[in-house]
Formats: C-alpha cells, sequence, structure tokens
C-alpha cells in the first residue's frame, strides 16, 4: 500500500511527548508540498564537510538562538536560513513527539505545509534541497530496519527509506515513521527486516 495524501488534521488529536532534560535544544520543520495532487516531503541533505551528520538527510531546523522565542520559532527561521522559506509561508499544523540526538539536543519536530516551489539550499550549511514523493516513502519496497545494540540509545530498531538516490535514517527516519503512522494509514511493518552486531557498518 503506498500513500498519495497525508492528513494533517490528525496531528490535533495527538499528544506529543516533551524531552526537557537534555543540554541543548533544536526544533526542525517537516514541510508537506501539495505537488499535482500528489504530497511531497522537503528534506535537506547537509554539506559534506559538516561536522555534525555530514552528508545526512534531514528535515530544515537547527538549534535555539536566546533571541528565538520558542522552538517554533527556532524551526521557521532555520528554514528560512538553510532553504530560503518565509517564516510566512508555512501553515504549521502541528508537531510530533520531541526526540533525542546522539549529539545531546532535544529536538522538536513541527509539520506544516508549504507551497510548491522551488528552495534554494544555503550553500553552506546545506547541499541540496530534496523533495521527495510521500508515495514512494510509504512504499514497502522502499523501507527496510533493522534492530541494533546501539551506544547511546541502547537496543534500538533503526529505519531506511531509499527514494531518489538518497536514503533516509537515524533521527529523520525516527520522526518520518511517526509522521506517516500519524498522519496515513502506513504502518511499520511489526519485525524489522534483520538484527545486527552493534559494531556492523551502517548500510548507507
Amino acid at each position: 500500500m503506498t500513500v498519495d495524501r497525508l492528513d494533517l488534521s490528525r496531528l490535533a488529536g495527538h499528544d506529543p511527548a516533551t524531552v526537557s532534560d537534555e543540554e541543548r535544544e533544536a526544533a526542525v520543520l517537516a514541510p508537506v508540498l501539495d505537488r499535482d495532487g500528489v504530497d511531497h516531503l522537503l528534506f535537506i541533505r547537509k554539506a559534506d564537510d559538516r561536522s555534525s551528520h555530514a552528508g545526512q538527510m534531514g528535515f530544515p531546523g537547527g538549534g535555539r538562538e536566546p533571541t528565538d522565542a520558542d522552538l517554533r520559532e527556532t524551526a521557521l527561521r532555520e528554514c528560512h536560513e538553510e532553504v530560503g522559506m518565509h517564516p510566512a509561508e508555512p501553515t504549521v499544523r502541528g508537531r510530533i513527539d520531541d526526540i533525542r540526538t546522539v549529539s545531546r539536543y532535544s529536538v522538536r519536530p513541527y509539520v506544516g505545509r508549504a507551497p510548491d516551489r522551488e528552495y534554494v539550499p544555503d550553500g553552506v550549511e546545506v547541499a541540496e534541497v530534496a523533495v521527495l514523493p510521500v508515495p514512494e516513502l510509504t512504499d514497502r519496497a522502499n523501507y527496510d530496519s533493522e534492530r541494533r545494540d546501539h551506544p547511546h540509545y541502547g537496543d534500538i530498531r533503526l529505519h531506511y527509506f531509499r527514494v531518489g538516490g538518497h536514503v533516509v535514517w537515524g533521527a529523520t527516519a525516527r520522526m518520518l515513521v511517526q509522521l506517516l503512522e500519524l498522519t496515513s494509514d502506513w504502518e511499520m511493518p511489526a519485525e524489522p527486516d534483520r538484527h545486527v552486531e552493534p559494531d556492523a557498518e551502517f548500510p548507507v
């Protein structure tokens, strides 16, 4: 089963979990774009020379600044800085659960609809903007997962979405799994595809 549209109104019924005991706060925006009647999600590929998560796929976002009124403002500011999306452009419809990252951040993910237009990477922190179709993200042929003993999280299931030559994994894939389950009829398979050793190479 694949999904063409995400029902963001379902986010109103979700009470998102909050993480408040990490040293640093961050926020991201998961922008949903309607392209010819089919929903797409906007991702960024981080610059290869960035020390933190270099070359990985993610949603636009970053660390909270002292001048940010709240984490929603953080997400919108960072999205503007990274891909040129003005803070007034997206319509934020809700958020999903906060997550912890290996870099000791608590990350608050917001979800919103944004205009379907060309977004340009800043060329410093962001190397590429990738707009990926929801039908392909929800195609089971493009998804796999593994269970391993992670040095930071302990026993964890890692998810991999392979679409358009890109691999969405790590913290962003964890967000994506919850977003898809909350806003569509997509369901994560009950069992992982494999169990791997703690020091196994990541399949990306």
